[in-house]
Protein backbone atom coordinates (compact mmCIF):
# COMPACT_ATOMS: atom_id res chain seq x y z
CA UNK A 1 0.00 0.00 0.00
CA UNK A 2 2.84 2.40 0.82
CA UNK A 3 4.46 1.64 -2.53
CA UNK A 4 1.16 2.32 -4.33
CA UNK A 5 0.77 5.61 -2.46
CA UNK A 6 4.30 6.68 -3.37
CA UNK A 7 3.70 5.79 -7.02
CA UNK A 8 0.44 7.77 -7.05
CA UNK A 9 2.15 10.80 -5.48
CA UNK A 10 5.04 10.57 -7.95
CA UNK A 11 2.60 10.66 -10.84
CA UNK A 12 0.62 13.61 -9.43
CA UNK A 13 2.94 16.43 -10.52
CA UNK A 14 0.47 19.32 -10.00
CA UNK A 15 0.04 18.24 -6.39
CA UNK A 16 3.81 18.02 -5.91
CA UNK A 17 4.37 21.53 -7.21
CA UNK A 18 1.46 22.90 -5.22
CA UNK A 19 2.86 21.44 -2.00
CA UNK A 20 6.35 22.69 -2.85
CA UNK A 21 5.07 26.22 -3.47
CA UNK A 22 3.09 26.12 -0.21
CA UNK A 23 6.28 25.05 1.57
CA UNK A 24 8.21 27.94 0.00
CA UNK A 25 5.61 30.50 1.10
CA UNK A 26 5.63 29.05 4.63
CA UNK A 27 9.45 29.15 4.76
CA UNK A 28 9.50 32.81 3.73
CA UNK A 29 6.99 33.88 6.37
CA UNK A 30 8.28 31.62 9.15
CA UNK A 31 10.05 33.56 11.92
CA UNK A 32 9.79 36.75 9.87
CA UNK A 33 9.68 38.81 13.07
CA UNK A 34 12.94 37.33 14.38
CA UNK A 35 16.04 39.34 15.22
CA UNK A 36 18.28 36.52 13.96
CA UNK A 37 17.04 35.78 10.47
CA UNK A 38 19.70 35.87 7.72
CA UNK A 39 19.99 39.53 6.76
CA UNK A 40 22.36 42.41 6.18
CA UNK A 41 23.53 44.94 8.74
CA UNK A 42 22.04 47.76 6.68
CA UNK A 43 18.58 46.71 7.89
CA UNK A 44 19.18 48.43 11.22
CA UNK A 45 20.34 51.60 9.47
CA UNK A 46 17.17 51.69 7.37
CA UNK A 47 15.00 50.93 10.40
CA UNK A 48 16.67 53.77 12.30
CA UNK A 49 16.05 56.29 9.51
CA UNK A 50 12.46 55.07 9.07
CA UNK A 51 11.66 55.35 12.77
CA UNK A 52 13.06 58.86 13.18
CA UNK A 53 11.47 60.09 9.95
CA UNK A 54 8.10 58.71 11.02
CA UNK A 55 8.43 60.31 14.44
CA UNK A 56 9.23 63.67 12.82
CA UNK A 57 5.74 63.73 11.31
CA UNK A 58 7.08 64.58 7.82
CA UNK A 59 7.88 62.27 4.91
CA UNK A 60 10.91 64.41 4.01
CA UNK A 61 13.64 65.23 4.76
CA UNK A 62 14.84 61.87 6.00
CA UNK A 63 15.99 61.87 9.62
CA UNK A 64 18.95 60.14 11.28
CA UNK A 65 21.23 60.40 14.30
CA UNK A 66 23.96 58.43 12.53
CA UNK A 67 27.07 60.20 11.32
CA UNK A 68 26.97 60.53 7.51
CA UNK A 69 23.99 58.18 7.35
CA UNK A 70 20.86 60.11 6.48
CA UNK A 71 20.24 60.20 2.73
CA UNK A 72 21.82 56.79 2.30
CA UNK A 73 19.04 55.61 -0.05
CA UNK A 74 16.17 57.27 -1.94
CA UNK A 75 13.00 57.73 0.10
CA UNK A 76 10.76 55.00 -1.33
CA UNK A 77 12.03 52.26 1.02
CA UNK A 78 11.58 54.50 4.06
CA UNK A 79 8.12 55.56 2.94
CA UNK A 80 7.27 51.88 2.52
CA UNK A 81 8.37 51.26 6.12
CA UNK A 82 6.46 54.26 7.43
CA UNK A 83 3.31 53.01 5.70
CA UNK A 84 3.68 49.35 6.73
CA UNK A 85 4.27 50.27 10.40
CA UNK A 86 1.48 52.86 10.35
CA UNK A 87 3.89 55.72 10.99
CA UNK A 88 5.92 53.64 13.47
CA UNK A 89 2.92 53.00 15.73
CA UNK A 90 3.16 49.27 14.90
CA UNK A 91 6.91 49.15 15.39
CA UNK A 92 8.05 45.56 15.04
CA UNK A 93 10.07 43.52 12.57
CA UNK A 94 7.00 41.84 11.08
CA UNK A 95 5.46 45.11 9.91
CA UNK A 96 8.79 46.32 8.57
CA UNK A 97 9.51 43.10 6.67
CA UNK A 98 6.27 41.72 5.27
CA UNK A 99 6.31 44.05 2.22
CA UNK A 100 9.73 42.59 1.36
CA UNK A 101 8.32 39.06 1.32
CA UNK A 102 5.39 40.20 -0.82
CA UNK A 103 7.82 41.75 -3.33
CA UNK A 104 9.88 38.53 -3.37
CA UNK A 105 6.82 36.36 -3.94
CA UNK A 106 5.64 38.71 -6.71
CA UNK A 107 9.04 38.33 -8.40
CA UNK A 108 8.69 34.54 -8.10
CA UNK A 109 5.26 34.87 -9.73
CA UNK A 110 6.78 36.79 -12.66
CA UNK A 111 9.40 34.05 -13.00
CA UNK A 112 6.64 31.42 -13.02
CA UNK A 113 4.63 33.25 -15.68
CA UNK A 114 7.66 33.73 -17.88
CA UNK A 115 8.82 30.14 -17.47
CA UNK A 116 5.38 28.88 -18.45
CA UNK A 117 5.21 31.28 -21.39
CA UNK A 118 8.62 30.42 -22.82
CA UNK A 119 8.34 26.67 -22.37
CA UNK A 120 4.61 26.15 -22.76
CA UNK A 121 4.64 24.05 -19.57
CA UNK A 122 3.47 24.95 -16.08
CA UNK A 123 6.03 22.64 -14.50
CA UNK A 124 8.90 24.68 -15.98
CA UNK A 125 7.40 27.88 -14.62
CA UNK A 126 6.86 26.29 -11.21
CA UNK A 127 10.43 24.95 -11.20
CA UNK A 128 11.78 28.41 -12.06
CA UNK A 129 9.82 30.03 -9.21
CA UNK A 130 10.95 27.37 -6.73
CA UNK A 131 14.57 27.72 -7.84
CA UNK A 132 14.42 31.48 -7.33
CA UNK A 133 13.00 31.04 -3.82
CA UNK A 134 15.53 28.30 -3.03
CA UNK A 135 18.49 30.59 -3.79
CA UNK A 136 20.10 31.57 -0.50
CA UNK A 137 20.53 35.15 -1.74
CA UNK A 138 16.77 35.40 -2.25
CA UNK A 139 16.17 34.06 1.25
CA UNK A 140 18.78 36.28 2.85
CA UNK A 141 18.02 39.54 1.05
CA UNK A 142 14.42 38.93 0.03
CA UNK A 143 12.90 38.90 3.52
CA UNK A 144 14.53 41.62 5.68
CA UNK A 145 13.78 45.33 5.49
CA UNK A 146 16.18 46.05 2.64
CA UNK A 147 15.97 47.65 -0.80
CA UNK A 148 16.77 44.39 -2.63
CA UNK A 149 13.28 42.80 -2.79
CA UNK A 150 11.64 45.87 -4.34
CA UNK A 151 14.66 46.68 -6.49
CA UNK A 152 14.76 43.14 -7.92
CA UNK A 153 11.05 43.19 -8.71
CA UNK A 154 10.95 46.58 -10.42
CA UNK A 155 14.15 46.07 -12.43
CA UNK A 156 13.15 42.57 -13.56
CA UNK A 157 9.74 43.84 -14.65
CA UNK A 158 11.00 45.64 -17.80
CA UNK A 159 12.72 42.49 -19.04
CA UNK A 160 9.71 40.38 -18.12
CA UNK A 161 7.57 42.75 -20.20
CA UNK A 162 9.84 42.53 -23.23
CA UNK A 163 10.01 38.74 -23.06
CA UNK A 164 6.37 38.05 -22.24
CA UNK A 165 4.94 40.36 -24.91
CA UNK A 166 8.00 40.21 -27.10
CA UNK A 167 6.81 41.22 -30.59
CA UNK A 168 4.34 43.79 -29.37
CA UNK A 169 6.81 45.18 -26.82
CA UNK A 170 9.70 45.49 -29.28
CA UNK A 171 7.55 47.20 -31.94
CA UNK A 172 5.87 49.64 -29.53
CA UNK A 173 7.26 53.14 -29.99
CA UNK A 174 5.72 54.98 -27.05
CA UNK A 175 3.44 52.92 -24.79
CA UNK A 176 5.85 50.14 -23.80
CA UNK A 177 8.88 52.48 -23.47
CA UNK A 178 6.81 54.68 -21.17
CA UNK A 179 5.90 51.63 -19.12
CA UNK A 180 9.51 50.46 -19.00
CA UNK A 181 10.59 53.94 -17.89
CA UNK A 182 7.97 53.89 -15.15
CA UNK A 183 9.09 50.48 -13.86
CA UNK A 184 12.74 51.51 -13.96
CA UNK A 185 12.07 54.85 -12.29
CA UNK A 186 10.37 53.19 -9.34
CA UNK A 187 13.37 50.87 -9.05
CA UNK A 188 15.68 53.90 -9.05
CA UNK A 189 13.65 55.51 -6.26
CA UNK A 190 14.31 52.42 -4.17
CA UNK A 191 18.05 52.13 -4.86
CA UNK A 192 19.89 54.66 -7.02
CA UNK A 193 19.85 56.58 -10.29
CA UNK A 194 23.03 54.63 -11.16
CA UNK A 195 20.92 51.55 -11.91
CA UNK A 196 19.78 53.24 -15.09
CA UNK A 197 23.20 52.38 -16.55
CA UNK A 198 22.80 48.56 -16.53
CA UNK A 199 19.10 48.74 -17.42
CA UNK A 200 19.74 51.14 -20.32
CA UNK A 201 22.69 49.14 -21.64
CA UNK A 202 20.80 45.85 -21.44
CA UNK A 203 17.73 47.30 -23.13
CA UNK A 204 19.92 48.85 -25.81
CA UNK A 205 21.63 45.51 -26.39
CA UNK A 206 18.24 43.80 -26.58
CA UNK A 207 16.92 46.26 -29.16
CA UNK A 208 20.15 46.03 -31.17
CA UNK A 209 19.92 42.23 -31.14
CA UNK A 210 16.39 42.42 -32.48
CA UNK A 211 17.74 44.46 -35.42
CA UNK A 212 20.38 41.75 -36.05
CA UNK A 213 23.03 44.31 -35.03
CA UNK A 214 22.20 46.60 -37.93
CA UNK A 215 23.05 50.06 -36.70
CA UNK A 216 20.87 52.14 -39.02
CA UNK A 217 17.49 50.53 -38.12
CA UNK A 218 18.51 50.63 -34.46
CA UNK A 219 19.25 54.36 -34.62
CA UNK A 220 16.06 55.11 -36.57
CA UNK A 221 13.60 53.01 -34.59
CA UNK A 222 15.00 52.19 -31.14
CA UNK A 223 17.19 55.00 -29.82
CA UNK A 224 14.08 57.13 -29.27
CA UNK A 225 12.55 54.34 -27.18
CA UNK A 226 15.65 54.21 -25.00
CA UNK A 227 15.50 57.99 -24.62
CA UNK A 228 11.89 57.73 -23.42
CA UNK A 229 12.88 55.07 -20.87
CA UNK A 230 15.78 57.19 -19.60
CA UNK A 231 13.83 60.46 -19.43
CA UNK A 232 10.87 58.92 -17.61
CA UNK A 233 13.06 56.97 -15.17
CA UNK A 234 15.32 59.92 -14.34
CA UNK A 235 12.30 62.22 -14.20
CA UNK A 236 10.77 60.04 -11.50
CA UNK A 237 14.04 59.93 -9.59
CA UNK A 238 14.42 63.71 -9.86
CA UNK A 239 11.17 64.12 -7.92
CA UNK A 240 13.24 63.41 -4.81
CA UNK A 241 15.22 66.60 -5.41
CA UNK A 242 12.04 68.50 -6.24
CA UNK A 243 10.13 67.62 -3.07
CA UNK A 244 12.94 67.29 -0.51
CA UNK A 245 13.31 70.49 1.56
CA UNK A 246 17.09 70.05 1.55
CA UNK A 247 18.13 69.01 -1.99
CA UNK A 248 21.73 70.11 -1.37
CA UNK A 249 22.05 67.49 1.35
CA UNK A 250 20.68 64.88 -1.05
CA UNK A 251 23.37 65.84 -3.57
CA UNK A 252 26.20 65.81 -1.04
CA UNK A 253 25.19 62.73 0.94
CA UNK A 254 23.63 60.50 -1.71
CA UNK A 255 25.02 61.46 -5.11
CA UNK A 256 28.58 62.30 -4.05
CA UNK A 257 28.89 60.25 -0.86
CA UNK A 258 26.84 57.10 -1.46
CA UNK A 259 27.37 56.72 -5.22
CA UNK A 260 30.56 58.46 -6.29
CA UNK A 261 32.19 57.17 -3.11
CA UNK A 262 31.96 53.60 -4.41
CA UNK A 263 34.75 54.42 -6.88
CA UNK A 264 37.13 55.33 -4.06
CA UNK A 265 39.50 52.37 -3.46
CA UNK A 266 40.23 53.74 0.05
CA UNK A 267 43.26 51.54 0.78
CA UNK A 268 45.68 50.97 -2.09
CA UNK A 269 45.16 51.56 -5.80
CA UNK A 270 42.06 50.95 -7.90
CA UNK A 271 43.83 48.34 -10.05
CA UNK A 272 45.16 46.44 -7.06
CA UNK A 273 41.67 46.20 -5.60
CA UNK A 274 40.30 45.17 -8.99
CA UNK A 275 42.59 42.15 -9.19
CA UNK A 276 43.14 41.14 -5.55
CA UNK A 277 41.24 40.88 -2.30
CA UNK A 278 37.66 40.49 -1.17
CA UNK A 279 36.36 43.13 -3.58
CA UNK A 280 38.21 41.85 -6.65
CA UNK A 281 36.62 41.09 -9.98
CA UNK A 282 37.28 37.38 -9.33
CA UNK A 283 35.05 37.45 -6.28
CA UNK A 284 32.36 39.12 -8.36
CA UNK A 285 32.83 36.44 -11.02
CA UNK A 286 31.76 33.86 -8.43
CA UNK A 287 28.76 36.00 -7.52
CA UNK A 288 26.12 34.04 -9.40
CA UNK A 289 26.92 30.60 -7.91
CA UNK A 290 27.52 32.17 -4.49
CA UNK A 291 24.11 33.81 -4.62
CA UNK A 292 22.58 30.43 -5.45
CA UNK A 293 23.75 28.95 -2.14
CA UNK A 294 23.17 25.21 -2.06
CA UNK A 295 22.17 25.32 -5.74
CA UNK A 296 25.62 26.61 -6.69
CA UNK A 297 26.56 23.37 -8.44
CA UNK A 298 23.61 23.39 -10.89
CA UNK A 299 24.29 27.08 -11.58
CA UNK A 300 27.95 26.36 -12.38
CA UNK A 301 26.80 23.54 -14.66
CA UNK A 302 24.41 26.00 -16.32
CA UNK A 303 27.34 28.22 -17.30
CA UNK A 304 29.12 25.27 -18.91
CA UNK A 305 25.98 24.22 -20.77
CA UNK A 306 25.38 27.78 -21.94
CA UNK A 307 28.85 27.90 -23.44
CA UNK A 308 28.34 24.55 -25.14
CA UNK A 309 24.98 25.69 -26.53
CA UNK A 310 26.02 29.23 -27.34
CA UNK A 311 25.08 28.79 -31.02
CA UNK A 312 21.85 26.88 -30.31
CA UNK A 313 20.28 29.05 -27.60
CA UNK A 314 16.80 30.45 -28.03
CA UNK A 315 16.47 34.22 -28.39
CA UNK A 316 14.87 34.41 -24.95
CA UNK A 317 17.84 32.68 -23.34
CA UNK A 318 20.24 35.02 -25.11
CA UNK A 319 18.35 38.05 -23.88
CA UNK A 320 18.50 36.81 -20.28
CA UNK A 321 22.24 36.18 -20.55
CA UNK A 322 22.67 39.72 -21.88
CA UNK A 323 21.10 41.10 -18.68
CA UNK A 324 23.40 38.94 -16.54
CA UNK A 325 26.52 39.98 -18.49
CA UNK A 326 25.68 43.68 -18.40
CA UNK A 327 25.11 43.63 -14.63
CA UNK A 328 28.43 41.89 -14.09
CA UNK A 329 30.36 44.34 -16.31
CA UNK A 330 28.75 47.45 -14.81
CA UNK A 331 29.29 46.39 -11.20
CA UNK A 332 32.86 45.31 -11.89
CA UNK A 333 33.73 48.98 -12.49
CA UNK A 334 33.30 50.48 -8.98
CA UNK A 335 35.88 49.71 -6.31
CA UNK A 336 33.24 48.08 -4.11
CA UNK A 337 32.25 44.74 -5.64
CA UNK A 338 29.91 42.25 -4.08
CA UNK A 339 27.75 39.31 -5.15
CA UNK A 340 24.87 41.29 -3.69
CA UNK A 341 25.07 43.70 -6.64
CA UNK A 342 24.12 40.82 -8.97
CA UNK A 343 20.85 40.04 -7.18
CA UNK A 344 18.77 41.76 -9.88
CA UNK A 345 19.82 39.05 -12.34
CA UNK A 346 18.92 36.11 -10.09
CA UNK A 347 15.32 35.82 -11.40
CA UNK A 348 16.85 35.39 -14.85
CA UNK A 349 19.33 32.82 -13.51
CA UNK A 350 16.44 30.84 -11.99
CA UNK A 351 14.55 30.97 -15.28
CA UNK A 352 17.57 29.83 -17.29
CA UNK A 353 18.15 27.00 -14.83
CA UNK A 354 14.54 25.82 -15.17
CA UNK A 355 14.66 26.01 -18.98
CA UNK A 356 17.79 23.82 -18.92
CA UNK A 357 16.67 21.66 -15.99
CA UNK A 358 16.91 18.35 -17.85
CA UNK A 359 20.26 19.29 -19.42
CA UNK A 360 21.91 19.85 -16.05
CA UNK A 361 23.87 16.69 -15.16
CA UNK A 362 22.40 14.69 -12.30
CA UNK A 363 25.81 14.88 -10.61
CA UNK A 364 25.36 18.64 -10.10
CA UNK A 365 22.12 18.07 -8.21
CA UNK A 366 23.68 15.24 -6.19
CA UNK A 367 26.50 17.62 -5.24
CA UNK A 368 23.92 20.12 -3.98
CA UNK A 369 22.15 17.38 -2.04
CA UNK A 370 25.44 16.30 -0.44
CA UNK A 371 26.13 19.93 0.47
CA UNK A 372 22.69 19.97 2.11
CA UNK A 373 23.69 16.87 4.11
CA UNK A 374 26.78 18.69 5.40
CA UNK A 375 24.74 21.76 6.34
CA UNK A 376 22.03 19.68 8.03
CA UNK A 377 24.69 17.78 9.98
CA UNK A 378 26.15 21.09 11.18
CA UNK A 379 22.71 22.31 12.26
CA UNK A 380 22.05 19.06 14.08
CA UNK A 381 25.42 19.21 15.84
CA UNK A 382 24.86 22.80 16.97
CA UNK A 383 21.34 22.03 18.20
CA UNK A 384 22.54 18.92 20.07
CA UNK A 385 25.31 20.84 21.86
CA UNK A 386 23.02 23.74 22.73
CA UNK A 387 20.44 21.31 24.05
CA UNK A 388 23.12 19.64 26.17
CA UNK A 389 23.95 22.97 27.81
CA UNK A 390 20.42 24.38 28.04
CA UNK A 391 17.71 21.73 27.92
CA UNK A 392 14.39 22.55 26.35
CA UNK A 393 15.56 24.73 23.46
CA UNK A 394 14.55 22.29 20.70
CA UNK A 395 11.42 20.20 20.72
CA UNK A 396 10.21 17.22 18.74
CA UNK A 397 9.17 19.30 15.74
CA UNK A 398 12.72 20.50 15.05
CA UNK A 399 14.18 17.00 15.13
CA UNK A 400 11.29 15.65 13.05
CA UNK A 401 11.81 18.25 10.31
CA UNK A 402 15.57 17.59 10.38
CA UNK A 403 14.98 13.83 10.08
CA UNK A 404 12.37 14.23 7.33
CA UNK A 405 14.70 16.46 5.31
CA UNK A 406 17.51 13.95 5.69
CA UNK A 407 15.15 11.19 4.50
CA UNK A 408 14.27 13.19 1.39
CA UNK A 409 17.97 13.74 0.70
CA UNK A 410 18.58 10.01 0.86
CA UNK A 411 15.64 9.35 -1.46
CA UNK A 412 16.79 12.00 -3.95
CA UNK A 413 20.33 10.60 -4.06
CA UNK A 414 19.24 6.96 -4.23
CA UNK A 415 16.44 7.26 -6.82
CA UNK A 416 17.40 9.19 -9.95
CA UNK A 417 13.77 9.90 -10.81
CA UNK A 418 13.49 11.98 -7.63
CA UNK A 419 16.83 13.79 -7.80
CA UNK A 420 15.81 16.87 -9.77
CA UNK A 421 12.31 17.12 -8.37
CA UNK A 422 13.39 17.00 -4.74
CA UNK A 423 16.42 19.29 -5.00
CA UNK A 424 14.46 22.52 -4.53
CA UNK A 425 12.32 20.98 -1.79
CA UNK A 426 15.41 19.80 0.12
CA UNK A 427 17.02 23.24 -0.10
CA UNK A 428 13.82 24.95 1.10
CA UNK A 429 13.52 22.49 3.99
CA UNK A 430 17.19 23.11 4.86
CA UNK A 431 16.40 26.82 5.06
CA UNK A 432 13.48 25.96 7.34
CA UNK A 433 15.73 23.86 9.60
CA UNK A 434 18.12 26.81 9.75
CA UNK A 435 15.30 29.13 10.80
CA UNK A 436 14.13 26.60 13.42
CA UNK A 437 17.68 26.35 14.77
CA UNK A 438 17.73 30.12 15.29
CA UNK A 439 14.15 30.43 16.53
CA UNK A 440 14.82 29.85 20.26
CA UNK A 441 17.02 32.94 20.22
CA UNK A 442 13.95 34.96 19.25
CA UNK A 443 11.75 33.30 21.86
CA UNK A 444 11.75 33.46 25.63
CA UNK A 445 15.40 32.39 25.89
CA UNK A 446 16.53 35.17 23.54
CA UNK A 447 14.57 38.03 25.09
CA UNK A 448 14.66 39.92 28.34
CA UNK A 449 11.85 39.12 30.74
CA UNK A 450 9.17 41.50 31.94
CA UNK A 451 11.14 42.39 35.07
CA UNK A 452 14.14 43.50 33.00
CA UNK A 453 11.94 45.55 30.68
CA UNK A 454 10.31 47.19 33.69
CA UNK A 455 13.67 47.93 35.34
CA UNK A 456 14.96 49.72 32.22
CA UNK A 457 11.85 51.78 31.58
CA UNK A 458 12.80 55.41 30.85
CA UNK A 459 16.45 54.73 31.67
CA UNK A 460 19.66 54.98 29.65
CA UNK A 461 20.94 51.55 28.67
CA UNK A 462 24.26 50.98 26.90
CA UNK A 463 24.41 47.97 24.60
CA UNK A 464 27.15 46.37 22.44
CA UNK A 465 27.44 47.71 18.90
CA UNK A 466 29.38 45.84 16.19
CA UNK A 467 27.89 47.55 13.11
CA UNK A 468 26.23 50.82 12.25
CA UNK A 469 22.95 51.13 14.18
CA UNK A 470 23.07 47.53 15.42
CA UNK A 471 21.78 48.87 18.72
CA UNK A 472 18.47 49.47 16.91
CA UNK A 473 17.67 45.79 17.63
CA UNK A 474 17.48 46.60 21.33
CA UNK A 475 14.54 48.90 20.76
CA UNK A 476 12.55 45.70 20.18
CA UNK A 477 14.04 43.98 23.23
CA UNK A 478 13.79 46.93 25.66
CA UNK A 479 11.13 49.12 24.02
CA UNK A 480 10.81 51.64 26.86
CA UNK A 481 14.53 52.22 27.47
CA UNK A 482 16.77 54.95 26.04
CA UNK A 483 19.20 52.87 24.00
CA UNK A 484 22.82 53.85 23.36
CA UNK A 485 25.56 51.80 21.72
CA UNK A 486 29.17 51.24 22.70
CA UNK A 487 31.84 49.69 20.46
CA UNK A 488 32.00 45.95 21.12
CA UNK A 489 35.19 45.31 19.13
CA UNK A 490 37.61 44.73 20.67
CA UNK A 491 35.59 43.20 23.52
CA UNK A 492 35.39 45.27 26.71
CA UNK A 493 35.46 43.61 30.12
CA UNK A 494 32.41 43.97 32.37
CA UNK A 495 34.49 45.66 35.07
CA UNK A 496 35.52 48.37 32.62
CA UNK A 497 31.93 48.82 31.43
CA UNK A 498 30.82 49.09 35.07
CA UNK A 499 33.14 52.06 35.50
CA UNK A 500 31.60 53.77 32.46
CA UNK A 501 27.88 53.12 32.56
CA UNK A 502 25.23 52.76 35.23
CA UNK A 503 23.12 50.30 33.20
CA UNK A 504 24.64 48.22 30.43
CA UNK A 505 24.60 44.90 28.54
CA UNK A 506 27.66 42.73 28.02
CA UNK A 507 28.09 39.47 26.10
CA UNK A 508 30.09 36.64 27.70
CA UNK A 509 30.72 32.95 26.90
CA UNK A 510 27.84 30.71 27.97
CA UNK A 511 29.55 29.40 31.11
CA UNK A 512 31.06 32.73 32.27
CA UNK A 513 29.54 34.88 34.99
CA UNK A 514 29.56 38.71 35.11
CA UNK A 515 31.47 40.81 37.60
CA UNK A 516 30.66 40.03 41.22
CA UNK A 517 29.96 43.66 42.11
CA UNK A 518 27.37 44.09 39.35
CA UNK A 519 23.66 43.73 39.93
CA UNK A 520 22.08 41.34 37.40
CA UNK A 521 18.95 42.90 35.90
CA UNK A 522 18.37 40.19 33.29
CA UNK A 523 19.98 37.87 30.79
CA UNK A 524 19.28 36.24 27.44
CA UNK A 525 20.91 34.02 24.81
CA UNK A 526 22.49 35.66 21.78
CA UNK A 527 24.25 34.68 18.56
CA UNK A 528 27.35 36.62 17.65
CA UNK A 529 27.35 37.55 13.99
CA UNK A 530 30.67 39.38 13.71
CA UNK A 531 34.04 38.16 14.92
CA UNK A 532 37.56 39.57 14.91
CA UNK A 533 40.51 37.67 13.44
CA UNK A 534 41.46 36.01 16.72
CA UNK A 535 37.93 34.79 17.30
CA UNK A 536 37.68 33.40 13.76
CA UNK A 537 40.96 31.52 14.29
CA UNK A 538 39.54 30.12 17.52
CA UNK A 539 36.43 28.93 15.69
CA UNK A 540 38.56 27.25 13.03
CA UNK A 541 40.44 25.59 15.87
CA UNK A 542 37.24 24.00 17.15
CA UNK A 543 35.85 26.63 19.55
CA UNK A 544 32.64 27.04 17.56
CA UNK A 545 30.19 26.89 20.45
CA UNK A 546 32.29 29.19 22.63
CA UNK A 547 32.58 31.91 19.97
CA UNK A 548 29.24 31.62 18.19
CA UNK A 549 26.81 31.50 21.12
CA UNK A 550 26.97 33.82 24.12
CA UNK A 551 24.88 34.87 27.07
CA UNK A 552 24.14 38.55 27.27
CA UNK A 553 23.87 39.99 30.75
CA UNK A 554 21.96 43.18 31.51
CA UNK A 555 23.82 44.66 34.46
CA UNK A 556 23.52 47.59 36.80
CA UNK A 557 26.64 49.15 38.31
CA UNK A 558 26.82 49.64 42.05
CA UNK A 559 25.51 52.93 43.38
CA UNK A 560 27.87 55.77 42.56
CA UNK A 561 29.60 53.93 39.72
CA UNK A 562 29.11 54.47 36.06
CA UNK A 563 28.06 58.08 36.23
CA UNK A 564 30.93 60.05 34.76
CA UNK A 565 30.63 58.85 31.17
CA UNK A 566 26.87 58.71 30.74
CA UNK A 567 26.88 61.38 28.07
CA UNK A 568 29.67 60.09 25.82
CA UNK A 569 28.93 59.66 22.12
CA UNK A 570 29.27 55.87 22.05
CA UNK A 571 28.72 53.90 18.84
CA UNK A 572 27.38 56.11 16.05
Amino acid sequence: MLRDSMRHFAESRPLQYLLAVALAVFVYFYALDGLHIPRNGDENVYAHITRLTAQSGDWLPLQSNLDNMRNTKPPLLFWQGIASTEKATEWDRWHLRYPSVIYTLLTAWLVFLLGRKLSGECRVGATAALVFLAFFSTYRFGRPYLVNPAETFWLFLPFFTLLYWRERAVDSRVEIPLLLGLFTGIGLLYKSFALLAPVGLALGWWYLYQRHYRLRPFLLHDVGKLAIVGIVALGLFALWFAVDPDPQAVWQEFVLGENAGKFDPHDGSYWAKLLWGGSSVWVLLLGYPLNAGLLAFPVMALFVIAWQRRYRMSDEERLLWMWMIVLFVIFAIPSQRSARYLLDAMPGVALLLALNWQRIPRAAFVASLLASVAVLALFGWLAYNLEAQMAGLYGTVFWAVLAFTSLLVALAIYASRWTRGLSNVVVLLTLLVFAMLLRPFDGEAGRYDAAARQATQNKDVWVPCDFRASWEDYRFLLPDAYIHGYHAQPPIAADELKARYALFAVQLPLQDKPCAECVVVGSRLEIRGRHNDEEIKAMLGGEVMQQLFVREWLLSAAAGDGEEMQNEEGCR
